[in-house]
């Protein structure tokens, strides 16, 4: 693993922002986000310059965009974030491993994994840890880190404690509560049982349905490291975002 991403995974439960910090200092929690599988390459590159204009700490997209934003980030100190499995988790183990090794080879920094809802809401464990650890060893190969999507609006509060368990387990670098696809979105309460669960070592990324600076300290209150969203600009503008994502 690189030292930035060994750097990555080491801060990535710390240093959390009260409630009522700087618009501009939340900027750099948030992953500038476009998976709209309608996306344009210039609304991606759009989002790219949005994101270095602000400061974000990354842009992420789909696979296909990856190598377009890692060359439009170039030099901007962003880093480049793609997903997996992506939005609903419910494909092989060995799919989510070559979709992950290709997303990192074509330079993408961060994976966001989702996973397989069926066994967190079956409570099976082992199940979950091994597709998480199948994912893990291979972004963390190519130096990058792992963000594991729970999808929280489809599991009780049960099963979210296990899928955190079988993240920490599997030797995941962040939870992460949505897609923003499947119904529902971040919580802080859900932010904080997963805070609870994972410690203080972990991030964790709250996603879906963040639209205002208000929201976003929220999360950031309950324990987000993180914040996903596709509103970054309203947010540090002190703004309300669309629901787009």
């Amino acid at each position: 693993m690189s030292n930035e991403a060994t750097a990555a995974r080491a801060s990535a439960g710390s240093g959390a922002p009260a409630t009522g910090d700087s618009a501009a200092r939340i900027a750099s929690y948030i992953d500038h986000t476009l998976l709209k599988p309608e996306a344009s390459e210039a609304e991606i590159l759009k989002v790219c310059a949005e994101a270095a204009e602000y400061g974000f700490k990354s842009v992420c997209v789909n696979p296909i965009w990856v190598k377009t934003v890692k060359t439009a980030l170039k030099g901007s100190g962003v880093l480049t974030c793609s997903v997996v499995g992506f939005p609903l988790g419910a494909t092989p183990t060995d799919v989510k491993e070559f979709e992950a090794r290709g997303a990192v080879l074509d330079g993408a920094e961060e994976i966001d994994m989702v996973i397989s809802i069926a066994a967190a809401r079956a409570n099976d464990k082992g199940a979950l840890v091994d597709d998480i650890a199948a994912v893990a060893e291979v972004v963390h190969e190519g130096g990058a880190i792992l963000k594991v999507i729970i999808e929280t609006a489809l599991l009780d509060d049960a099963q979210k404690v296990l899928a955190c368990e079988a993240a920490v387990e599997a030797g995941a670098d962040f939870v992460k509560t949505s897609t923003g696809f499947n119904g529902g979105g971040a919580t802080a309460a859900d932010v904080a049982l997963m805070r609870r669960t994972v410690g203080p070592d972990l991030g964790v990324k709250a996603s879906g349905g963040v639209r205002s600076l208000a929201d976003a300290q929220a999360m950031i209150a309950a324990g987000a490291t993180r914040i996903g969203a596709s509103s970054g600009i309203a947010i540090v503008k002190g703004e309300q975002g669309s629901s787009a994502y």
